[in-house]
C-alpha cells in the first residue's frame, strides 16, 4: 500500500482547488484529508458547510487515482466508475463526477414534458 508523498498531497490540493474555482462556483473551496493511501475530498459551501464528495486512492501515480463516491445513504465511500468507464483517472475527473452528482441542478434529471399526440 503506497502512501502519497508530501509533495503529491500538496499538489493534489492545489490542483483540485484550482479546478473547483474554474468549474464549480457553488464551492467556496475543496478540503482534503489523508489517511494512508486515501485522500478524502470534501467541498466547502459558501456558508461553511462541508459536503463529503469522494475518496481518491493513491497507487503510485500523481496523475491517476482510484475513485470512490461518498454515499450519504450509508455514510461511506463506494468504489465507482468514472464517466469514461475507468475505475482510475485524474483527480479533476473524479471531482467533476462527484460534483456533477452532488451539486447539479436537480431539475436536469426530470424528463421534458411531451404533450400527447
Amino acid at each position: 500500500m503506497a502512501t502519497p508523498p508530501t509533495s503529491t498531497k500538496t499538489s493534489l490540493g492545489q490542483r483540485l482547488n484550482d479546478h473547483a474555482r474554474a468549474h464549480w462556483p457553488a464551492l467556496a473551496r475543496v478540503q482534503l484529508r489523508f489517511r494512508g493511501q486515501f485522500a478524502y475530498v470534501d467541498g466547502q459551501l459558501p456558508d461553511g458547510q462541508l459536503l463529503p464528495l469522494l475518496r481518491l486512492r493513491y497507487s503510485g501515480s500523481a496523475s491517476r487515482w482510484g475513485f470512490a463516491l461518498y454515499r450519504a445513504s450509508h455514510d461511506d465511500y463506494q468504489d465507482n466508475y468514472l464517466p469514461t468507464g475507468d475505475t482510475t483517472g485524474s483527480p479533476e475527473e473524479a471531482l467533476d463526477c462527484a460534483c456533477g452528482l452532488y451539486l447539479s441542478d436537480p431539475t436536469i434529471w426530470r424528463q421534458p414534458h411531451t404533450p400527447p399526440n
